[in-house]
């Protein structure tokens, strides 16, 4: 049988501890101006809880996400096809991926966050990350203001450097 591995137990711990400590710095902070300007810090709080509604939503859905995500993306597929033995294979994954990726970025952030943790390359999430930034629904309408040939080296431009960015940033992040 395996025993946990103390450092990874403890730093787990910490950072359960840290959550908790920053709840209670935001409360006592709350509690403090309550105290020298009840109007204002309601009206704060106030915004804060319609800002937590607007988020709930988001934050389950980046939650079904991850739970699908550990349900059927196993870790041997990570390795296997995004992993550090990838190679051209796994490139072509991530950037393929980034361009078909919908919604907003931050629900991107938890779930390649996780495939990390499975063995996912740096390299592939930067590369994954920057490739966002071709949007095949958006194409047409920039042919139609710029022209096909600034559309095509564009995109290009945008594939080609959303693969050094994460060359470069596996590079850095090494170092």
């Amino acid at each position: 049988m395996n025993k946990p591995d103390i450092k990874q137990t403890s730093s787990k711990n910490e950072s359960v501890w840290g959550v908790y400590l920053f709840l209670l710095l935001v409360i006592f902070i709350y509690l403090l101006l309550f105290l020298f300007d009840p109007a204002r810090t309601g009206a704060a709080l106030q915004f804060s809880l319609s800002m937590l509604k607007k988020l709930l939503p988001i934050l389950a859905l980046v939650s079904c996400f991850i739970f699908l995500n550990n349900l059927l993306v196993k870790p041997s597929w990570v390795k296997n096809h995004v992993g550090e033995g990838s190679g051209w294979k796994g490139v072509f994954i991530a950037v393929i991926g980034g361009i078909l990726s919908m919604g907003p970025i931050y629900v991107w952030y938890g779930v390649l966050h996780d495939l990390q943790k499975k063995g996912m390359r740096t390299s592939l999430v930067a590369s994954f990350l920057y490739a966002r930034s071709v949007k095949p629904q958006l194409l047409p309408l920039m042919v139609y203001y710029f022209g096909w040939v600034y559309a095509l080296v564009l995109v290009v431009y945008l594939i080609i450097f959303s693969v050094l960015n994460g060359f470069v940033t596996e590079r850095l992040m090494r170092h």
